[in-house]
Formats: structure tokens, sequence, C-alpha cells
């Protein structure tokens, strides 16, 4: 009997740190969903790949399309996913109050929501798999509530928050789950950032779609008792990460302040 193909479902699979996971793990042999709300985007994707890939168009926000999107690719496995990548999310930055509201929710209803619903729908799938897991794309911005990005900020600490949670309700169901905290990559969803917040410039944009897909692979592939619940992306990350562990809560806020020029 053949070994079965390992799998994981992406979303936000179309451009960026979605695109470039799906390459690292179809190289590796993986089976990938990739799924979007742009399908001409996946579709592309999909002729890269080959065979291996799958394709749907998918909005994180809509909970039964995701439930659905999910069985779906489950099926020709036994009704098994190895792994759960929630990489969808958008970002807009500038004041709080300048921010359309409908725009603040937008970014809480496909940052934080579309990640709850991934995780609900995908929990059957992921424990069947006998090792299942669940990798949730947050942000350095979930180290210290960022100026300029509080909104999207807020739903990295959601998105931190409930991987801390899931962590260890579903250990005793064999389901690892973590998070990817970088900072600024290299993607078309900081590139199409206007007028960019004094931040990206002052710490810079050092990090590739590539190097995220790296540690998402090894999020994937590490064992569990050598993997840590959030994985920091680059020295850069880490620093900052340690500092705001060990200085008082005071400079960690006027180090902020000074990064962001607020």
């Amino acid at each position: 009997m053949s070994k079965r193909r390992k799998s994981i479902f992406i979303t936000g699979a179309a451009a960026g740190i979605g695109r470039a996971a799906a390459l690292r793990f179809a190289a590796a042999g993986w089976r990938v969903g990739l799924y979007d709300v742009n399908l001409l985007g996946v579709k592309a994707l999909a002729s890269e790949i080959g065979p291996q890939a799958v394709v749907g168009k998918l909005d994180v926000t809509d909970a039964a399309a995701f439930a659905k999107a999910l069985a779906a690719f489950a099926e020709p496995t036994d009704d098994r996913i190895d792994v759960l990548f929630n990489n969808a999310g958008i970002l807009s930055t500038g004041d709080f109050e300048s921010m359309p509201l409908a725009r603040c929710h937008a970014l809480i209803d496909i940052n934080a929501k579309g990640v709850v619903n991934g995780c609900h729908a995908a929990q059957p799938y992921l424990a069947r798999a006998k090792g299942g897991r669940v990798i949730n794309m947050a942000s350095a911005s979930a180290i210290y509530g960022t100026p300029a990005f509080a909104v999207y900020s807020a739903t990295k600490f959601f998105v931190k928050g409930l991987t801390e949670a899931l962590n260890i309700e579903w250990a005793r169901q064999g389901i690892y789950v973590c998070s990817v905290l970088p900072l600024f990559v290299d993607t078309p969803m900081v590139q199409a950032v206007a007028d960019k917040p004094k931040s990206i410039s002052s710490l810079g944009v050092r990090l590739t779609a590539a190097d995220i897909a790296d540690t998402v692979f090894e999020a994937a592939t590490r064992p569990v008792w050598r993997s840590p619940v959030h994985w920091y992306v680059g020295r850069q990350t880490r620093a900052l990460a340690l500092m705001n562990k060990l200085v008082p809560q005071r400079l960690a806020r006027a180090s902020n302040k000074i990064i962001s020029g607020y």
C-alpha cells in the first residue's frame, strides 16, 4: 500500500505568503488546497503546481462556504486534513478615527472571524489525521499594540490568544495549534500601503514571503515536542518580542511610540 500524501488547506493562497507556502509544500510532495477570493489567481498557481493542487474560491467570512470547502478537500483522503493554514488577511493603516468603520469591520471579519470559521470547521478533519496541525498567520503587531495599525493589530492579538487557548484545548485530540508572527514582509499587501506608516521605514521590510513559507513548513513538520506555540520570524522580530517581555511596559510603550513616530 502506498503512503498517503500529506495535505494542507491554505487560505489566501493566490498571492504573497499563501502562494509561497503553496509552492513550498508542493515541492515537498504535499497535496495542497489553494483557496482564495481570487479564483483566477489560485487557478494560475495550480497550473504551476500540477495535479496535486486543489483549487477553490473561498471567502473566509462565509462560515458555511468554509465548511463546504474543507469537506470537499478532505473527502478524497478519508475525511482527513493534516494542516490548516489560516493565512487569509487584509491590511489597512492610518489613524484609527480616519479609517471608515466598514473597513474596521472588514479587518475583524476576515482576520479574526475568518480564523474562527476555519478552526471550527476543520477540527474533525484534523483530529482524524492523528497529528493534525493548525498554523495561524499572526503578526509582530501582536507583540505590542501598534499605532497606525490599531484594528489590524487587535485582530492579530485575537489570533494569538485563540492560538494559545486551542494549543492547550486540542492537545488532547492530538492537534497542534500555533501561530507565525513576522515583522513586515515584502508582499503585495505591504506594497499596496500607499501612505506607509513610519514604523515600516523605521524597521524596514526585511522578510520575504519565502522566509515565512519556510517557517510555516517547519511548523508543519517539526516534532510537536520541539515546537513553540508562537513562531517569531527573523532576528528583528525575536528581539522585539524578547524586549517586550523583559522591559517595563512604560519603556515598551516609549519604544513603540518612537518607532511609529507618534
